[in-house]
């Protein structure tokens, strides 16, 4: 008999069910009819477990044995075994313990939501108002500390504070809240009453914004709080909602969440009241005070150069262009060349400005936009330059940590972290070459061939280096080829600039410093090297004509400083045009929000320079999140 002899059966028995070991699926796009058999006995009775067929037929139409030769009876249907019978309607019996489960589960969750509705209905009826006997209350905010607490019978300051819920705990003797308003947190303690029967009260969620009445105390012996003391509440007004259940801020962002998942991406605003986040948001405002502070006692007059320009600084390719008016201006890639223009009359001078850079790379370290802290100094000398670097960096470090709030956020970010000791390391760029070359085994260059004169030392070797030495370095005498335009030719070696990078262990590069060419001549030699018309640079050339000087200058990426101090590295993804459509393209961890890079990274720059476009502007652009646990109804 051939398979032609059998029986056309395609159309579904009711009656009847088929398994086929080998071809069948335990899907939906089986049906159990002949055509479409089952795979598994199991799942063929779990299937039709309301409406059971009569009868089941199974085979391996692949597998199964042939019988005298005959391999037809693979292909004939049987009766299953008794072994796969009961194996079958243990499966069953399991599945329908499952669905009853959930039926009762269920059937509790509607009670419980139909009681919990039930009783915020009857919590609308529940009226509170303040207490008119007791003092009336100071307002202040949680990091005011001086204010009287309450203890040993002693009453407190009757206060009254404003904020959101970063934590919440409902208990049955008390409900606990931990505010936050920017400057602090505070644990709030609502004593079981009517105060915790409110609508309000039994609709409070993370985010919820309140004004909170009651006594400052301090925290009972044994208890633990932050700051060591709370609030007693005796009154209460919700400011502005915020959702529960599925809506909840919890449901969307919290700690236990790979902060680079794009749900977290595309809830960066939500992800921002986080601690970890805001603390890096504060202790980046604070750098950035300590260098103003800095500047300050060095006498740096601070300035403010246009962010729209007419020339480049750094190199044409690396432009973000556009349309202004009837001409094209560009977004600025540093404001050097604008210092250098006010030293005559100003002296030394800094800026804190934004940086734009179109440039096309994919490193942990760069970014398109950034916050670029720029100096210039005149009649100085490269060693000058190099004793000033160190002893601005130290002096920032120092007023960092000096100031225990800013201090508690870096202890907070970089537990290791330690301030840098002086003097910095000094290594030529030649040395630094040979050193490469000289590990076991030799650290290549980006071809994987023997460092040589010339190459720019890429990243990866660059941070294999400094980790290896694990000091701050000062890495000076780039060749000429690798760097800018402007940079001052060594007297000893016109081989190389008299130029140096700053390099910290665990970042590599957060600062690039040159002496500037004070020489007419020889800067209109360096136009015509790097074929730019010096027409549009005759305000700068002009600094050379009227009484040059000898000066240099540097520029710092806050970000990645920030990234050294507080342990943050930048996280660099593709991404479409707009949020919530985004294609993954995963390459570092850390400090930016959402950024676009690809291709190579060209160095020929001041560095603290940043080469992708942030889907926010910074600060938030330059901030990252970290893991920890928190409470389940916590935020991160």
């Amino acid at each position: 008999m051939s398979a032609h002899d059998l029986p056309d059966r395609t159309k579904m028995d009711c009656e009847t069910c088929y398994v086929d070991t080998d071809v069948g699926v335990d899907d939906a796009s089986a049906d159990g009819s002949e055509a479409k058999p089952f795979k598994s006995l199991a799942y063929a009775y779990i299937q039709r477990f309301e409406n059971p067929a009569k009868k089941h037929l199974t085979r391996a139409s692949v597998t199964g044995p042939a019988v005298d030769g005959d391999e037809l009876a693979k292909v004939t249907w049987k009766e299953p075994a008794k072994s796969a019978i009961k194996k079958a309607d243990n499966a069953l019996s399991a599945h329908k313990k499952k669905l009853a489960k959930q039926a009762q589960v269920a059937a509790q969750e509607k009670q419980l939501k139909q009681q919990r509705l039930k009783s915020l209905e009857e919590a609308k009826n529940v009226v509170i108002k303040e207490d008119e006997s007791l003092p009336a209350a100071v307002k202040i905010n949680i990091g005011n500390k001086d204010v009287k607490l309450g203890d040993d019978g002693e009453s407190g300051t009757r206060a009254k504070v404003m904020g959101r819920i970063h934590r919440l705990r409902q208990q049955k003797q008390a409900t606990f809240i931990t505010l936050i308003d920017g400057h602090g947190h505070l644990q709030c303690v609502i004593p079981a009453s009517d105060l915790t029967k409110t609508y309000d009260a039994l609709t409070f969620a993370i985010g919820t914004s309140l004004e909170l009445y009651g006594e400052m105390k301090k925290v009972p012996a044994g208890h633990n709080a932050p700051g060591d003391r709370e609030l007693a509440v005796d009154f209460y007004k919700v400011i502005g909602p915020s959702p529960t259940e599925e809506d909840a801020i919890t449901n969307k962002v919290s700690a236990q969440q790979n902060q680079w998942d794009f749900d977290m991406l595309n809830n960066r605003h939500l992800v921002l009241r986080g601690d970890h986040a805001s603390s890096l948001i504060k202790l980046r405002a604070e750098v950035e005070w300590a260098f103003n502070k800095t500047y300050h006692e060095m006498k740096f007059y601070k300035v403010s150069p246009p962010a729209l320009v007419q020339t480049q600084c750094e190199g044409g390719a690396t432009l973000f262009s556009l349309p202004y008016y009837d001409d094209t201006a560009y977004l600025t890639q540093s404001s050097q060349l604008y210092l250098e223009t006010v030293l005559p009359s100003l002296g030394n001078v800094y800026c804190i400005e934004k940086s734009f850079r179109a440039e096309k790379s994919i490193t942990r370290r760069h970014l398109s936009e950034y916050t670029h802290i720029e100096a210039e100094m005149d009649f100085i000398d490269f060693n000058d330059l190099l004793e000033h670097l160190e002893d601005i960096i130290c002096r920032v470090i120092d007023h960092v940590l000096e100031d225990p709030t800013t201090s508690a956020f870096v202890k907070q970010l970089n537990p290791k972290f330690e301030k840098p000791s002086r003097p910095f390391m000094r290594m030529k760029y030649a040395d630094a070459i040979e050193w490469l070359n000289a590990q076991d085994p030799p650290i290549p260059n980006e071809e994987g061939k023997p460092h040589v004169f010339g190459d720019d030392i890429a990243e990866a070797a660059e941070r294999k280096m400094t980790d290896a030495i694990n000091k701050p370095i000062f890495l000076t005498h780039f060749p000429v080829a690798i760097k800018a335009f402007y940079m001052k030719k060594a007297p000893e070696d016109l081989r190389v600039t008299e130029s140096v990078d700053v390099l910290m262990p665990g970042v590599g590069e957060i600062v690039g410093g040159s002496m500037r060419m004070e020489g007419y001549d020889e800067l209109m030699a360096a136009y015509k090297r790097e074929g730019i018309d010096p027409t549009e640079y005759y305000w700068y050339t002009d600094q050379r004509k009227y009484g040059t000087s000898p000066h240099g200058g540097y520029g710092i990426g806050l970000e990645r400083l920030l990234a050294w101090l507080a342990n943050q590295h930048t996280k660099v993804f593709g991404i479409a045009s707009t949020m919530g459509n985004q294609e993954e393209a995963e390459v570092g961890t850390g400090l930016a929000l959402l950024q676009i890079e690809s291709g190579f990274s060209d160095r020929r720059t001041e560095k603290g320079e940043v080469n992708v476009r942030p889907h926010f502007e910074t600060p938030f652009s330059s901030v990252a999140l970290g893991g920890g646990t928190a409470n389940p109804k916590s935020m991160l």
